[in-house]
């Protein structure tokens, strides 16, 4: 099928990395976009047109996942050098760091209210983060495998894991338990997503899948096989009926998951910026349309109470391809110049650490805390001085400290994360004895039952 007008366009393109992208992610407002690479550097690109890009330098190893927080106020990056920073985008780029994993940091997610931050490892643990108080909070530990991505509900109440051990576990942020397990026996999930109103999740797989699971019954809703190469990372269109996918082969599909059909593949990518006309559409008469579908016979999609079994499925021939290579050379002259920018660590945050200030009022005003969920003790004025205070400390090379007192520092900073590294592997042996010993106890009545029996 030829383009049409309404199909999606190829808006910007953006140059200034040195390696493959990650991660991307768009501000709140639509203003910025953040975007994550193997060159260890994060970007900040404004849509604006020959508006400066910042790149941020700080991360020691390939960035592997950006989320700005809900407000816009704050920046996330999750790293393989094993640490999460928490970035304020703007063009000082100020950092704090956040250690508390002992491998490479897969995906870090912000909760819809902006009060927590949860980030996935391989070291097989989910960690949850109070943005509030900027400190740890709490563990999940039930993957056995490398766990790449984590993702909050849209209320906050539940979070979605996906691992190299081939589950997707549904966790309960209240009682910290593990609460579902979906199992994929062919390959495993490399990203995995709620939809808008938090019934379904979709799950990006290696095995070149993407699939639709409904929590509420547990079912396998949708299964598509439209990419040739391992799927890397899904997003749900916040009307929920529409899911874009990206993958290793190089394209971008675009699903139409009330039709339950591939509608668009996109195609030349590094990072480049298009136009959809989705939210022009109206869609109680796609839902009228799709009314029949709800037949037993039908495929299993979206608007089905009971899925039915998976579905294969296969590109048609009303699929549109677009490729803008033309476009992209073209875009190239126009690249915005980019500003690097070296982090100044405020803060660094581990596990086993809490910051400790001198009065209430400074504890809930430091300067990457969310100012929504500022107290009536933190006034504008409070965090206005906080701020200058900040941004008018020395730099790098106005520093006069003691080579003797850089040392020390540098080594109790050592000796805090083998202090860090030392409780995270005793949590997870203690787990692990908690674990064995409830198998125990239950072998034991297990054989205290049948001895019953006999007797």
């Amino acid at each position: 099928m030829a383009s049409s007008p309404e199909d999606p366009v190829l808006e910007r393109y953006f140059k200034g990395h040195k390696a493959a992208i990650t991660s991307v992610d768009f501000s709140p407002n639509g203003k910025q976009l953040a975007t994550g690479s193997w060159d260890t550097f994060l970007m900040l690109w404004s849509l604006r047109p020959q508006a400066r890009a910042f790149r941020y330098v700080g991360h020691k190893d390939v960035i592997t996942s950006v989320q700005f927080s809900p407000l816009g106020n704050l920046l996330a990056s999750a790293s393989r050098d094993r640490t999460i920073r928490l970035w304020i985008p703007d063009k000082r780029g100020k950092s704090s760091e956040f250690k508390a994993h002992t491998a490479p940091v897969r995906s870090v997610d912000f909760s819809a209210d902006g009060q927590f931050l949860a980030s996935a490892s391989e070291d097989k643990s989910i960690k949850v983060w109070n943005m509030y108080r900027q400190r740890f909070l709490y563990s999940l530990y039930r993957h056995t495998h490398w766990v790449r991505c984590a993702k909050f509900s849209p209320d906050g109440r539940l979070i979605v894991s996906c691992s190299e051990d081939k589950t997707i576990k549904i966790w309960d942020t209240t009682n910290k338990q593990c609460v579902n397990n979906f199992s994929d026996f062919v390959g495993f999930a490399n990203f995995v997503a709620f939809n808008p109103n938090g019934t379904c999740i979709a799950s990006a797989g290696s095995d070149h899948t993407v699939k639709i699971w409904d929590i509420r019954v547990n079912k396998l809703l949708q299964h598509y096989q439209v990419h040739s190469g391992g799927v890397n990372c899904v997003s749900f269109h916040p009307s929920g009926n529409y899911l874009i996918t990206a993958s290793s082969d190089g394209t971008l599909k675009i699903l139409d998951l009330l039709e339950g059909r591939l509608i668009y593949t996109l195609q030349g990518h590094t990072v480049l910026l298009w136009r959809t006309n989705f939210d022009e559409l109206n869609y109680k008469d796609v839902s009228k349309r799709n009314l029949k579908r709800l037949h037993f016979d039908s495929p299993p999609h979206l608007l089905d109470i009971y899925p039915r079994t998976p579905h294969p499925h296969e590109g048609r021939i009303d699929t549109v391809e677009i490729n803008p290579k033309l476009d992209v050379i073209d875009l190239q002259t126009s690249t915005p110049p980019v500003v690097d920018i070296l982090s100044f660590d405020s803060t660094t945050t581990t596990e086993t650490t809490v910051r400790t200030l001198p009065d209430k009022g400074e504890e809930i005003c430091g300067y990457f805390l969310n100012p929504s969920l500022m107290s009536s003790e933190c006034s504008p004025t409070i965090l206005k001085k906080k701020t200058e205070d900040i941004s008018d400390l020395p730099s790098e090379s106005q520093r006069s400290i003691p080579l003797a007192v850089t040392d020390a520092l540098e080594h109790i900073m050592e000796q805090l994360n083998v202090l860090t590294q030392t409780v995270s592997i005793l949590e997870q042996r203690l787990t692990l004895t908690e674990d064995k010993l409830k198998d125990c106890l239950e072998n034991q009545q297990k054989l205290f039952n049948a001895i019953q029996q006999k007797i």
